[in-house]
Formats: structure tokens, sequence, C-alpha cells
């Protein structure tokens, strides 16, 4: 990992710098595979399918038979272990639920507001070098929750056509009827233009590589909205004497280890500590079976000295990280003074992974510094809020001659006309 000391601010766009391709790199390739699907609909999916997946497809839609066998391929304590995820996150989701929002603003006029479920939605879930069942729980559990009528999942095959079981069972859980064997830039087309297998959906969720954040920033110019520009997975941690080292460097690795393009980030006032976590990053690395996808990752990572918290902070909240842990003496400073982070992860016994499965958070979060402006994913996702209003006689008369001279004023004679009617009619 490179080692910086005490870089100038002028150096922090470089150094921050995420390890990704440009939208331009790639945006004419998913571009193309749109407009294919867009014309060709299933014929094109099942073309790209073979292309980029390498296995042909007949049927796109998962049977009942291969949910029920999949059933069967998952171990009792891994079933038990979704399960107990699956309540914890739909604890801290259904909690996330608010009421009416109701008031009279002035005698008269009555404004309130109410949340309504979006009634088509497209579930993206990675299916590639690591089959995210656990994405599954993530986004279905407050999908349901939210009341969506239609929920559509999509998920890339293996070389056999089939779908990892435990993506499958996690599905049935959830509730999940309608799930598409099909992945990447097809899978997001599919779901912005329709075809005779996919329904086209109004809002599309889920994470992928870069292609799959292009297609989806692309699908939001065809009139479908996006959970957030979700891209490779990053992590920053903040360590200061009072970490373990081997629990950082564990965190670290962790995040390396979903692909080549992740990026990792160790900023510290101690100088002991970066020394310590690459050890043991180096220690680590050596028994992980995906070595060799964390490796690459690793040599995009960066391990930061700075001298003090105040410019530490100022540098975090530049980079605005997707997982932010926080492992230092002085942890309230860094909980109040954050800004930019997907989801925050507290003391030496918070790991990142918790957020992963099964503490109860969502770990759908913007990466690549959209978390400056994004939220991750949560209940309000899912839903969209309508205004309402009810005006009375008396209220009608309250608000009255202001809107008239304020659509006079903004030269639209037509508002005017509106309110003048009335008010004519209640001098009668």
């Amino acid at each position: 990992m490179k080692k910086i000391y005490n870089p100038d601010k002028k150096e922090w766009p470089s150094i921050l710098a995420r390890p990704t391709k440009s939208v331009e790199d790639i945006e004419n390739t998913v571009y193309n595979i749109f407009r294919d699907v867009e014309l060709n609909k299933d014929e094109a999916v099942r073309k790209y399918t073979l292309q980029f997946d390498g296995v042909s497809i007949d049927s796109f839609t998962v049977k009942s038979e291969e949910i029920e066998e999949a059933k069967e391929l998952i171990s009792t304590d891994l079933k038990s272990a979704i399960q107990l995820a699956y309540s914890n996150i739909k604890k801290f989701h259904n909690a996330q639920k608010t009421s009416r929002v109701e008031m009279e603003t002035t005698e008269g006029v009555l404004c309130w507001q109410e949340k309504r479920p979006i009634e088509k939605v497209g579930v993206y879930i990675p299916g590639g070098t690591a089959p995210l069942f656990s994405t599954v729980l993530m986004l279905c559990i407050p999908a349901k929750l939210a009341g969506c009528k239609e929920i559509i999942l999509c998920t890339p095959p293996d070389k056999e056509g089939k779908i990892n079981p435990a993506i499958l069972y996690t599905a049935h859980l959830c509730g999940i009827k309608q799930i598409i064997k099909t992945g990447g830039i097809q899978a997001i087309a599919g779901l912005t233009f329709g075809t005779q297998t996919i329904p086209k959906v109004y809002k599309i969720f889920g994470p992928g590589n870069q292609y799959v954040t292009v297609a989806k920033q692309l699908a939001t110019k065809f009139g479908v909205s996006i959970d957030m520009p979700a891209g490779p997975s990053e992590l920053l941690v903040v360590a200061d004497d009072t970490c373990d080292p081997s629990f950082v460097a564990s965190d670290l690795l962790s995040q390396a280890e979903h692909g080549t393009d992740s990026q990792v980030i160790l900023v510290s006032t101690s100088k002991n500590i970066l020394e310590e976590v690459e050890k043991q990053v180096e220690s680590q690395l050596d028994a992980l079976p995906r070595k060799a996808v964390a490796q690459k990752a690793i040599e995009n990572s960066k391990l930061i000295y700075l001298e003090n918290d105040e410019t530490t902070l100022e540098l975090i909240n530049e980079y605005g990280p997707e997982h932010f842990i926080i492992c230092t003496e002085n942890e309230e400073f860094y909980i109040d003074g954050i800004q930019n982070a997907g989801s925050v992860f507290i003391g030496n016994y918070t790991p990142e992974s918790a957020g992963d499965y099964a503490s109860g958070t969502n770990h759908t979060l913007p990466t690549n510094g959209y978390a400056k402006q994004y939220s991750g994913v949560n209940l309000d996702s899912f839903m969209k809020s309508m205004t309402f209003q009810k005006i009375s006689e008396t209220g009608i008369k309250n608000i009255g001659k202001a809107i008239e001279l304020m659509a006079e004023a903004e030269g639209l004679q037509a508002h005017k006309n509106a309110i003048s009617l009335r008010l004519k009619s209640l001098e009668k």
C-alpha cells in the first residue's frame, strides 16, 4: 500500500481519486446495448447474456421448481443466519415508517403530507464473482415494507444457466415472485424499456460494476429513476493508537476482496499504526481465497498520515466514503463532524461486515464521492411523498388576496383569476 505523509491540500484530489473509468470511457458501449434492447427486447437480452455471461438462456424467468431445489441446497446454519439478518434488517427499516404530517397553516387552510409506495421497482443483484444474496435482503425487505406492488429481481445466471441458490432462497424468504435470469447492462436496459419477459419499472435499485453504474445513470435519460450511482465498493478507516491493527487490516481487506476496482484507505495521526496495519494486511492477505482480487485492489489503496484530527476530518469529508470506520480515542469528534459518508461504523468491535450482513442497516450506499449528496437506501427510497390540501371558504378569504397580488406580479393573470372568481362568489 502506498504511504503518504502530510499531503498538501492541493494534492488531495489526485490522492483521493477513485480507480475507476470515466463515464465517457464506457458510455458508448452502454448506450449501444440500451438501443439494441429497446428495439429487439428479449432477443437482445439473450444475445448479451451469451456474450457476457457465457450462457444461452431459453427462458429468463425462474420457475418455482428452481426455488424449491435451491431451498434444499442451503444448509440449515446458513438459513438461520439469513433469517437472523432478515429479522434485524426488517426491524430497523420498519422503524423508519413515519406518520402523516398535517397542519392548518392558516385558519381554513389544511395541508398534509402522506407517503405512497413506488408501484413498480427493479432490484439488481450482482451474481458474478460474489453472488450478493445479502443485497436481496437490503433491497427487497424495504420494498415489501413500503408496499411496492411489483418487485422485479434481476440477477445474472452462471455458466449452467442457474441462479445461486442462496439468492433464490433469500428472494423467496422476502416474498419475491418475479426473478429474472439476466445481469449487467442488458438487465438494466430491460428494466428501463421492458421486454417480452422483463417488465418496465419506475425505479431501479442495486449495486454493480462500473458498467451497471453507468447503465443506471443512462436509464434516467429514459424516464426511469435510480436509487443512486452505486459503483465499486470503498472504505475509509480513521484510526489512532487505540485501535487494534489486525482489526483495521481485516476491515480494509474485507472491502478490497469485493473487486479489483475497489478502494480502501487508512488515515491516521499515528505513523506507527500505518506501519502495523500494513504488516497485518500483508500477513492476512496470504490466507484469503480471493487474494488475487484483494491484492489488485490494495494496489489502488492508500495509507495516509496527517498530524491532527481537524485536518484528518477535513480530508475524510472531502473524500466522502461509502463506508467510514472510526477507531479512535476521540471518536465523538468524528461522529459529530462527519458530513459526507454513506454509513458509519464506530469502535473496535464494529466491523463494516456487520452492516453488510446482519446488524440491520442497509448496505446499498453511495460510492465515488456521491455520499456528498445521496443517502444510502432506506425505506423512503421506495416511497414518494405526496402533499394534499383542502381550503375552506374562510381559508380562501384569508390567503386569496395575497395569491392575487403574487400572481399579478408574476404576470400570470389566469392564476389570479382562479382566486378572484372564488372570492367574488363568496361576496354574494
